[in-house]
């Protein structure tokens, strides 16, 4: 697969670069690239990141960075089995715990939520730093939704991670996973409040806890170019031409929006 030039492989962390340093000095060079694409795609363009994981897989499928690598872009193209294949592979590689919670998530994606409980439950989340844990429990609630166990869901979520005031790269991801429990038992105005914290909490966007927190509030989002349309046929002037690409908050009926 093509690589831009001005990939160079330098720009992977350095812990990745010094597992490659078992490689022959090319060989290491065009795996680097390849991960760098998998890295650089893997959000906007998940196919695209898998196929330079491929690619990475079939050069150095010895390096546990590579299976890691190769992990995540099957996970984010729901490739659950093949993801869950990688993860164990690089966890054997490196006797890490790491990847606990997200082998946990691929028990989920294959239909097998006790499998994830299981996991939840055994002694390596024991060894997970606090990031991780907090991810473990939000696998966690994640399983005990897909049994239908809504309370339960809830109940994982209360901890002191949660409650505290401290903003963390996974404060807002668990404020929203917290919220949105809470909307899926009909507790509308709690949720509302902890949806209100996610959005404090989510400085980089990570969750669309705005829109959700919207909704509650009643405010629907119209396309202004559909709405200029229907004044035209209407018999109205059309105004601010050229503006479709803009979402145009609008008062909503009085119902509040309700998103389970």
């Amino acid at each position: 697969m093509p690589i831009p030039e001005d990939v160079t492989g330098d720009e992977i962390d350095k812990d990745v670069r010094q597992e490659l340093q078992s490689l022959p000095k090319t060989l290491a060079d065009d795996v680097a690239r390849n991960l760098v694409m998998v890295a650089r795609l893997i959000d906007e363009d998940p196919e695209g990141a898998y196929g330079y994981s491929r690619v990475a897989l079939r050069l150095a499928s010895r390096v546990a960075a590579v299976r890691e690598a190769a992990g995540f872009a099957a996970y984010a193209n729901q490739k659950y089995s093949e993801a869950l294949a990688e993860f164990r592979a690089a966890r054997r590689m490196t006797g890490s715990v790491e990847l606990w919670p997200v082998m946990a998530d691929c028990e989920r994606g294959l239909g097998r939520p006790e499998k994830a409980l299981d996991m939840a439950g055994a002694p390596e989340v024991n060894k997970l730093d606090k990031a991780g844990q907090v991810e473990m429990r939000l696998v966690a609630a994640g399983a005990r939704r897909d049994l239908g166990q809504l309370d339960a869901a809830i109940v994982t979520l209360q901890s002191p991670e949660l409650a505290s005031n401290s903003v963390q790269p996974w404060t807002a991801r668990l404020r929203y996973a917290y919220a949105d429990a809470l909307l899926a038992v009909g507790r509308e105005g709690e949720a509302r409040e902890w949806f209100a914290k996610a959005v404090e909490a989510d400085r980089d966007g990570s969750t669309d806890a705005s829109d959700r927190l919207a909704e509650l509030d009643g405010v629907e989002f119209v396309d202004a170019l559909d709405e200029s349309e229907t004044e035209t046929e209407g018999g109205s002037e059309t105004q601010g031409e050229g503006a479709g690409a803009e979402d145009v908050p609008k008062a909503a009926s009085e119902e509040d929006g309700d998103d389970d």
